[in-house]
C-alpha cells in the first residue's frame, strides 16, 4: 500500500495530531541497549551507540542521560516514502520561527518532534501551512 506522493495534497491534507506526554533522546552503549526492558517509541544504530527516542518519564526511571525534550507532532496523513518535499516544506516553515525539529519518518506517517514550550506555536504553523495549501 503506497502513500501519498503529491506534495499540494500532502500539505492539504495533513493532520496534525500534538500527542500527549515529553520525549526526550537518549543515547546508550549496545550492552545497555540489550539490557534494558523498555519499548522506546524508537531507535537508531548509529557507530557512536544506540539513539532511543523514549518518553521522558521512562527515561528518568531508568536514570538515563537525555537531550531535547519535546513533544511528539504524527502527521496523520499517510506519506509515501518516496514523496518529495513535504518535510521540507514543514521544517522550512517551523525554521521560520525559530523552531527547531527533529524528525522521524515511518511506513505510514512522519512524526515531528518539537521542543516542549514551543508544540502550540508549531501547531498553529503547521494549520497555517495546511490552510495555505487548499
Amino acid at each position: 500500500m503506497s502513500g501519498e506522493t503529491n506534495l499540494q495534497s500532502l500539505l492539504a491534507n495533513m493532520q496534525p495530531d500534538l500527542l500527549e506526554g515529553e520525549f526526550v533522546f537518549c543515547s546508550v552503549s549496545p550492552k545497555t541497549f540489550d539490557q534494558l526492558r523498555i519499548h522506546p517509541i524508537g531507535w537508531f544504530r548509529e557507530a557512536e551507540g544506540i539513539t532511543l527516542i523514549i518518553e521522558r518519564s521512562i527515561a528518568n526511571d531508568e536514570g538515563l542521560d537525555y537531550e531535547f525534550v519535546s513533544r511528539m507532532i504524527t502527521l496523520n496523513i499517510h506519506s509515501s516514502l518516496e514523496a518529495i518535499g513535504f518535510l521540507a516544506a514543514i521544517t522550512r516553515k517551523l525554521a521560520g520561527a525559530g523552531i527547531s525539529v527533529n524528525t522521524v519518518s515511518a511506513y505510514y506517517h512522519d512524526h515531528l518532534f518539537v521542543p516542549t514550550d514551543r508544540a502550540s506555536a508549531a501547531m498553529l504553523l503547521l494549520d497555517e501551512l495546511k490552510n495555505d495549501s487548499t
